[in-house]
Parts: structure tokens; sequence; C-alpha cells
């Protein structure tokens, strides 16, 4: 990459600029940067899994519109959500959200 990364008005919904494929079930993404780190958008449909994982690095997640949950609790827009690695857990968006996330280390499925 020879240049930075601008998505103006992000929290405002720039995000909805980006282009976004399928990910999983229910899930989309739009990866905007791969490298020593994984930096991407997930679109989550209403009632959308993402089924059980483990973290093998850290993983970061700010919720930027919606929400979404694990068995820690509900997560409402404008969350920092930290996985470590080690955590295992599965995470469900009821209404729908988009999230930024960022991965040191792909997850590992374990569903």
């Amino acid at each position: 990459m020879d240049k930075p990364i601008v998505i103006n008005d992000l929290l405002q919904g720039g995000w909805r600029e980006c282009e976004f494929k399928p990910f999983r079930k229910g899930i989309e993404i739009c990866i905007l940067y791969e490298g020593d780190s994984t930096l991407a958008l997930l679109r989550y449909q209403p009632g959308a899994t993402a089924p059980l994982h483990l973290h093998i690095g850290l993983e970061t997640v700010i919720i930027l519109e919606g929400s979404q949950r694990d068995d820690q609790g509900l997560y409402l827009q404008g969350s920092c959500v930290m996985n470590p690695p080690g955590y295992q857990h599965s995470v469900t968006s009821d209404n729908g959200c988009v999230v930024l996330i960022q991965w040191s280390k792909p997850v590992q499925f374990l569903n």
C-alpha cells in the first residue's frame, strides 16, 4: 500500500460507499487492508450469526451501526470490543449491524 486509506464520514455512514462481498451466511465483508494484520468492514444482516470460533490473535471490533451480542453481553453502536487470543464465542446481530474489525490472525471456526 503506497497511500493512506480514507473513508470520509465513517461514523455517519461513509462505509456505505464501500464494496462488500459475501463472507459467511448473512454477513458481507469489505477488506480495507491485508498485511501483518487485516482491517475490514463486516455487515451483518438481521439475525446473522458468526458461529463459535476461537481467537488465535487479538481482534478489535468497533460497532459503527446497529448492535451485536455474544455470551458476554450486548454491544451497541459506538462500542469497542477487544477479543484476546484464546477467547472463543459466537456473535449474533439481532437487528443487523456494521462493524470495523481488525485482526492480527484469522479466527478458527469450531462449528
